[in-house]
């Protein structure tokens, strides 16, 4: 369960003294003085009432250009910073089932219903509508591998809902929610942090019913680079995923070298090449292998 900051503020800031506060002392979520000092901020921007309609009214004013770079991140994302810091501001807005933006996208373009965990700190507060709720679990990312089926040790904590005010800590790979469309159209305001190894380290989803992960959903670059460059069919590409597969320290880039080496060879070759990464050394290498293999395995 997210952790509840019950900060009382009653004054308001702009979002230029919460960027210059943030700027000044930094965010990192594992520092409590740290963490605490940035959700004070976030609560006094969270009770300016008016910024945020400033701002998009201003974009509306600039046309498609500037709204278009101000939700770079997502359809449903108004990007309140720039990027390239170990933190940024965003502010999301959540449609209710009866949106006809929801109607139209359909429940996954809002990620709800999606049991999920963060590779990430994040502090949200309530900003406008009355909030969506979430069905919270809690999980030891440490004992699980990453592996697809794998059991995940999911504990059921509760279901809440974002209300109007309420700032919470999400902490990265502890946290798993299943967010549920709210009554109304509503909007948080987040501090995410953005730290340099975030890229490697995995976000998953869920099979709650089930207990087990069910996929990863945060590929880097890097992956979708060196799938793309195998599949072209160079020789130095395919060496390289050799290599990777071999001894690369993520053992998650390891099972991408791994996929993008298959996906280049008939169902013999992928056989015996998921059945040496059996022996990697590798849990999670070891576990997709097998699991593999079982898939090539005739009826």
């Amino acid at each position: 369960m997210p952790r509840v900051i019950d900060h009382r503020d009653e004054t308001s800031c702009e979002l230029g003294d919460c960027l210059a506060a943030l700027e000044a002392e930094g965010f990192r979520p594992y520092e409590e003085e740290s963490l605490l000092h940035a959700a004070a901020w976030l609560r006094r921007l969270g009770n300016n009432r008016q910024f945020l309609g400033d701002i998009m009214l201003e974009e509306l004013k600039q046309g498609v250009k500037a709204a278009e770079e101000a939700s770079s991140y997502g359809p449903q994302v108004v990007m309140l910073c720039e990027l390239g810091r170990e933190y940024f501001i965003r502010a999301n807005f959540w449609p209710s089932a009866d949106e006809h933006m929801f109607r139209a996208s359909g429940s996954s373009a809002f990620s709800y219903e999606l049991p999920h965990d963060h590779n990430f700190d994040f502090l949200t507060v309530g900003y406008f509508g009355p909030g969506y709720a979430s069905d919270y679990y809690e999980y030891d990312y440490d004992k699980v591998a990453g592996g697809i089926g794998e059991r995940a040790g999911l504990r059921f904590i509760e279901r809440s809902t974002l209300d109007p005010g309420k700032l919470m800590h999400y902490r990265a790979h502890r946290d798993v929610h299943s967010q549920l469309p709210p009554e109304s159209l509503s909007v948080s305001l987040n501090i995410m942090h953005a730290g340099g190894a975030q890229g490697w380290l995995d976000q998953y989803k869920f099979d709650v019913d089930k207990d087990e992960i069910s996929g990863v959903i945060s590929p880097g670059g890097s992956e979708i680079f060196l799938r793309v460059a195998v599949g072209l069919g160079g020789a130095e590409a395919r060496d390289l995923a050799h290599n990777f597969a071999a001894s690369h320290p993520s053992d998650r880039m390891r099972l991408v070298a791994l996929e993008a080496q298959a996906g280049v060879l008939d169902e013999g070759g992928r056989d015996d090449l998921w059945r040496r990464a059996e022996g990697s050394g590798s849990r999670l290498v070891e576990m997709e292998a097998t699991r593999r293999r079982r898939e090539l395995a005739p009826a």
